[in-house]
């Protein structure tokens, strides 16, 4: 049986917490900045979880963490 791969798009993109939930960036936070809002561009910073509802497929796109 071979070694099963990660996906290496997925492991650029989606970092593992302590508690086993995946964290990511948004996109649209690196250019066009003068037309978007103060408040739109501040909840940029944030790093956002993983709803339960995608929790699968992601765990799927990277099988060894």
């Amino acid at each position: 049986m071979p070694k099963i791969k990660t996906c290496r798009a997925a492991a650029k993109r989606f970092k593992k917490t302590g508690s086993g939930k995946y964290k990511f960036r948004k996109s649209h936070s690196s250019h066009i900045l003068t037309k978007k809002t103060t408040k739109r561009k501040r909840s940029y910073r944030l790093d956002q979880m993983i709803d339960k509802d995608n929790m699968k497929e992601v765990r799927r796109l990277l099988p060894n963490g």
